[in-house]
């Protein structure tokens, strides 16, 4: 933990250090998992990736019953083919019938298996976009609002190291913008949204 604490004050004193003397600068704070959480666009995003992912446990049940349909008529084909009641030209036939079924239902394993994998694919690849799209936003407002109190560094209070531990261990809460920020995002949301205040 101290090999990351060390760097981060090292950067900090440089910037504290690097300045000159008469330029004063200004540090603000943001609680960036308060801000993505609290935006409207975030839980607008969250509430369509949970009903794609219904839509495609949808299809999946699809599928799955389609298993086990053939799985029951595979084992229906098997008995049928150890019949001693029947001859053993039927019971060749039935033996035949439950390979194919056998060959069905490898198939039908194998699109399940790329089932899920797509699925899981496309559902990481859309939160990922939405994710930027959405942190990108959140970044320019942090921005436009630093740049218009003329801060000269913003640092996210949320913020872990590498070791899951805060980067920020104190702050007295000067100078924080999350609000403001928050504010500004959800000005616009739209009536009966999550970030809708009025």
């Amino acid at each position: 933990m101290i090999k990351f604490a060390k760097p981060i004050l090292a950067l900090l004193l440089l910037i504290g250090l690097g300045l000159p003397a008469h330029a004063q600068s200004k540090v603000a704070i943001v609680d960036l998992r308060k801000v993505f959480d609290e935006y409207y666009k975030t839980k607008a995003a969250d509430k369509t990736l949970k009903d794609r992912a219904e839509d495609l446990e949808k299809e999946r049940k699809v599928l799955t019953d389609q298993y086990q349909k053939l799985n029951d008529d595979w084992k229906k084909a098997v008995d049928g083919a150890s019949d001693q009641a029947v001859s053993a030209d039927e019971r060749e036939k039935r033996k035949k019938a439950a390979e194919s079924k056998l060959l069905e239902i490898k198939e039908l394993e194998q699109n399940l298996t790329q089932f899920d994998r797509g699925s899981r694919s496309t559902l990481e690849e859309q939160q990922r976009s939405m994710r930027e799209k959405i942190l990108a936003e959140i970044r320019t407002v942090v921005t436009t609002r630093a740049k218009a109190a003329n801060y000269s560094l913003v640092i996210d209070t949320a913020a872990e190291s590498f070791n899951k531990t805060p980067v920020v261990l104190f702050t007295n809460g000067e100078n924080d913008i999350t609000t403001a920020v928050l504010s500004q995002l959800n000005a616009n949301a739209p009536a009966g949204s999550a970030g809708d205040k009025k």
